[in-house]
């Protein structure tokens, strides 16, 4: 990882179920009740904030299209997991998220590449070569490649068909790697 010469100008880009907050295997979190962070998440996150310019979240959640949760269901989880961030000094830039179904041709959806393109175009100074994505799927860890981006998986119960550049237990795991390495 040291060849990787993160430094500030880099984008962090990260999926939300598996990664920031607990997975319900099967389902959809429709309500800040059934949003729980992972143990380490939000230390993880205040620790990417010092390093990172940019942290964004992308995620599919096909919940919406199947009509399990509405988008304002969506927002409202969004804007709890952000003030709850901050009151650990991490900040997300934004939140990206594809509302369509699996099996739909859609270029939004992870692994294709319309919510990385999305935020480019919101924040022209991202350059994918120099961002990270980390996700616990397949399609997260596509989504990285597909845009030249460096990838990390969180270790899942999910198959593995798509190599990460790294594969770690969680964010927490992560930001210690990042900080033994890159201390200033």
């Amino acid at each position: 990882m040291k060849d990787w010469n993160i430094d500030s100008t880099w984008t962090l880009f990260l999926d939300r179920d598996g990664v920031i907050n607990e997975r319900i295997i099967g389902g959809y979190i429709k309500t800040i009740e059934e949003f729980h962070f992972i143990e380490g998440t939000r230390q993880a996150i205040a620790s990417f904030s010092q390093l990172f310019s940019n942290i964004f979240v992308v995620t599919n959640q096909q919940g919406i299209a199947k009509k399990i949760m509405s988008e304002r269901n969506l927002l409202d989880i969004h804007d709890y997991m952000i003030v709850e961030l901050e009151k650990q000094k991490g900040k997300l830039t934004k939140c990206y998220f594809a509302p369509g179904l699996k099996n739909e041709p859609n270029s939004i959806r992870k692994p294709n590449i319309g919510m990385g393109l999305l935020a480019k175009n919101d924040f022209p100074e991202i350059v994918f070569e120099k961002s990270i994505m980390i996700g616990d799927t397949d399609s997260d860890i596509q989504f990285g490649k597909n845009l030249g981006m460096k990838t990390v998986r969180i270790k899942t119960q999910e198959p593995i068909n798509i190599d990460a550049d790294l594969t770690c237990l969680s964010l927490i795991e992560f930001s210690k790697i990042i900080s033994l390495g890159y201390e200033k």
